[in-house]
């Protein structure tokens, strides 16, 4: 059981107010909020070893390089990723995703196929169309039903010996869904293909075992896992980094530079030219920690507790719909209320300090699917309460009677 009042105490914000009202934080898909800790190492990095890393030889260099090669090895560890130069440091999810769209130009051809997922954020659906617009390659959609959930029978007939990437996220960011990422990689492996698997969404819910779910790319961002904003992952099979071209050029990334010839550094070094967000990388390491101490059994068991509840909760308003009803969902809820725009509900909540996201949430295509210009978007965290979701129940109900 976790102690809610303990952790909320670690979250600065959550004291907050809001238009005069107590803060309540339901935007956590958009980014969840800092403890503590992850604010104290930023503050102590910047107070007490700021440094460049992995060149100087002078001791706060030294200890800061050392510093942010442990948060790698956090990471590798957290996400059970076989070795730690498999674990590339980037900008975030959007960065990480376009490092391989990128590096495949030079290995897809016209006639090519690549297959995406309907439920994509436009991070994972942009990089590979103007992947296409440069191999000629062929983009093919697996389509959702009414629950929001894959068809998954039509990915059956899509795959063929012609497709060799296929890109879906874990959770669905817009919807809440969780996909069954581990059959859509056994399909592909099966017919050649590569998989890489978007985790922004599902990895302040889930802890993902790369090895067990043999999947070859897989990205996230530290912002999503109570780490700082311009920190993300890129972690891929080594055999596949391998064969992708850097994506920057800089320093960092090289072995030798002359004016002649240019050879390039091994992994992770070839992806991370330049300075990277050394501060970002330490602070995420303390961010893991942090998560893994309150325990993501714990986490994932006390979300879903708060999801049920707030399903059953908003349910009971008249003319209320929720989209995205799968079975099995991460912490998010998706909803409008018939002849209201989703703006209207999401400014009037505001005005209680609440915190939601209203829009089409970078996911165009569900909102065409469903006809609709948006949804409110409630996503919860493991320092929200049930108490706090009975406050925005009954904001949704005076917005409700002032818009209708």
């Amino acid at each position: 059981m976790l102690d809610i009042q303990k952790i909320r105490a670690d979250f600065p914000i959550l004291q907050e107010q809001v238009n005069g009202k107590p803060l309540v934080y339901f935007d956590n898909a958009a980014t969840n909020q800092k403890p503590q800790v992850v604010i104290d190492a930023i503050v102590n990095y910047y107070s007490k070893y700021n440094a460049n890393i992995h060149r100087g030889v002078h001791t706060l260099s030294q200890v800061a390089t050392d510093a942010y090669e442990q948060a790698r090895e956090k990471v590798q560890k957290h996400f059970n990723a076989k070795k730690s130069f498999e674990i590339i440091l980037t900008a975030g999810t959007t960065h990480s995703i376009n490092i391989v769209a990128s590096g495949f130009t030079s290995l897809l051809k016209k006639g090519d196929e690549i297959i995406v997922s309907a439920l994509e954020h436009h991070s994972n659906i942009v990089p590979w169309q103007m992947l296409c617009e440069r191999t000629g390659a062929e983009l093919k959609v697996i389509p959702i039903n009414e629950e929001g959930e894959l068809q998954m029978e039509v990915y059956d007939n899509l795959l063929s010996k012609k497709t060799k990437i296929v890109f879906a996220n874990h959770v669905s960011n817009a919807l809440g869904t969780i996909n069954p990422i581990a059959e859509i990689i056994e399909k592909a492996h099966a017919v050649g293909a590569a998989v890489l698997i978007d985790g922004a969404q599902a990895c302040p819910h889930i802890k993902p075992d790369l090895q067990d779910l043999d999947v070859d790319f897989y990205v996230t961002s530290a912002h999503k896992l109570c780490g700082p904003t311009g920190v993300g992952v890129l972690y891929g099979k080594e055999v596949w980094l391998n064969k992708l071209p850097p994506y920057q050029g800089g320093g960092e990334m090289i072995e030798t530079v002359s004016f002649e010839k240019t050879t390039y550094a091994g992994l992770p070094h070839k992806f991370e030219a330049g300075t990277p967000n050394i501060v970002g990388g330490i602070a995420f390491g303390v961010a893991l920690d942090y998560m893994n101490a309150v325990g993501f059994e714990n986490i994932a068991s006390y979300e879903d507790e708060l999801l049920q509840y707030g399903t059953e909760k908003l349910s009971e308003i008249e003319g209320l719909r929720i989209y995205g009803t799968s079975v099995k969902k991460a912490a998010v809820i998706s909803f409008n209320i018939e002849g209201v725009h989703p703006f209207d509900i999401g400014s009037i909540l505001d005005k209680f300090g609440i915190a939601v996201r209203t829009g089409h949430h970078c996911t165009q295509p569900i909102m065409n699917y469903y006809n609709i210009p948006g949804t409110v978007r409630a996503s919860f965290s493991f320092y929200n309460t049930k108490e706090e979701i009975d406050v925005m129940v009954a904001a949704v109900k005076k917005a409700k009677r002032m818009l209708s």
